[in-house]
């Protein structure tokens, strides 16, 4: 990152300005965020942050500028979002489209904002506080331009392109197709709006960020999304893992939103489960197919199962809750015999490089480094667990099969409240 290139940038926004303590943020799987500030001939500082595509994995041509724009209109409505200063669709000021925005204080870590104790009063009103963002977002106008897509359709283009079948999401599309929601007119719709995409102080929501999905759509799909299961990070109640649907719903008509029915937003539940196991092989796909390799996006890979999981606990939850009983159970540690090729063994040999992670590289860095450290040793840990599980039976039920595969991948996710 070029701190010159940044703050030549700025000049004509801030005047001009030196840029320090340039960072990268963890998380983002598409696109990178690096923390810096722009300090003043004064010595005043100000806090920003820069959202921009991977070099060498441009986005859509266009997308930064539609991402810019629907935040700018959703601050001028008062909506809870950052200020955009700077956006760039081409790679001409830091090697690839970007926009830098003022830096919102707050936590954004989902784990945090569930269970310390410093959240507890933005728990208690959070998923009212979406529902009264949604409905503020939803009764903008789409600009011109703004995408429009057929959510099933395209997500059944993109699932196919892979030749990876998935008997789960089959029946999920089927299900999906055989009952439509209703129609309604196009709205700004987020398209990711959740937890991990929300800046949160102790009292309230502060900043909704990540718009680079945004498109123009049915408004009930944010409000499915903020209920699938996977963003609840293994909290119970439905919502983001601090609310009831009902709660949502209420907060969302009083805002002046559609009168959406518990029916039809679990229609967008399943849909968004669907599209969650749909974009974790998207970005398994770019790992695998070599266009951009990293091992965060081959360990999603791995998640597809928790999204099938999750399909079968909505669609056959009975099938779901036997299948659970009779999963197999890995030890979780080393297994050291057979040991034909001596010790240690493969899966000895796995432990302790995982401990080498865990216990030496994790604390000795920080930010990225430390964040993929983590991943790499998770990664490790599947593969035991596939070396101990071994084989799924050919002819276990479909239930079994996903049983299986998630007690490889993640035994603990059985664990997590299914928040119904």
């Amino acid at each position: 990152m070029d701190a010159g290139q940044l703050a030549a940038a700025l000049r004509g926004i801030l005047g001009p300005v030196t840029v320090e303590g340039v960072t990268r943020m963890t998380g983002g799987a598409s696109r990178e965020t690096w923390a810096f500030d722009a300090v003043g001939a004064d010595g005043s500082r100000t806090a920003l942050v820069l959202r921009r595509d991977p070099p060498g994995r441009p986005g859509e041509p266009g997308s930064m500028s539609r991402e810019a724009g629907a935040i700018s209109a959703a601050r001028a409505a008062g909506l809870a979002v950052p200020e955009v200063l700077l956006c760039t669709d081409g790679p001409d000021l830091w090697g690839s489209a970007g926009l830098v925005m003022r830096r919102v204080a707050g936590e954004t870590i989902a784990r945090r904002i569930l269970r310390d104790d410093a959240y507890r009063r933005a728990r208690e009103v959070l998923a009212r506080q979406l529902g009264t963002f949604a409905a503020g977002l939803h009764a903008l106008r789409p600009p011109a331009g703004l995408p429009v897509t057929d959510p099933v359709q395209d997500l059944r283009a993109t699932y196919a392109s892979f030749g990876q079948p998935s008997q789960v999401f089959e029946l999920a599309f089927a299900a999906l197709e055989a009952s439509p929601p209703p129609a309604r007119g196009p709205v700004i719709v987020h398209g990711d709006l959740r937890l991990g995409n929300l800046i949160v102080g102790p009292e309230s929501l502060r900043a909704v960020l990540d718009w680079e999905l945004v498109h123009a759509g049915n408004p009930a799909e944010d409000l499915g999304w903020l209920c699938v299961r996977a963003w609840r990070f293994g909290a119970g109640p439905p919502v983001a893992g601090m609310g009831t649907r009902e709660e949502l719903l209420a907060a969302y008509r009083a805002a002046g939103g559609a009168d959406i029915s518990l029916h039809e937003l679990r229609w967008w539940e399943i849909l968004g489960t669907l599209r969650w196991g749909v974009i974790c092989m998207t970005q398994a796909w770019a790992h695998l197919s070599g266009a951009h390799r990293s091992v965060e996006l081959a360990a999603i890979g791995r998640r597809v199962c928790e999204q099938e999981w999750d399909l079968l606990l909505l669609l056959e939850p009975e099938a779901a809750a036997q299948a659970a009983a009779r999963r197999p159970q890995p030890t979780g540690g080393p297994v050291p015999a057979p040991a034909p090729h001596g010790r240690p063994t493969a899966s000895e040999l796995l432990d302790a490089v995982r401990g080498f992670l865990t216990s030496e590289v994790m604390p000795a860095t920080g930010g990225q480094l430390s964040f993929h450290a983590r991943v790499a040793a998770n990664a490790l840990a599947i593969v035991a667990r596939e070396l101990e599980l071994g084989r799924i039976a050919p002819e276990a039920e479909l239930a079994d099969v996903v049983a299986a595969r998630l007690a490889v991948a993640n035994p603990r996710y059985f664990g997590t409240a299914p928040g119904r």
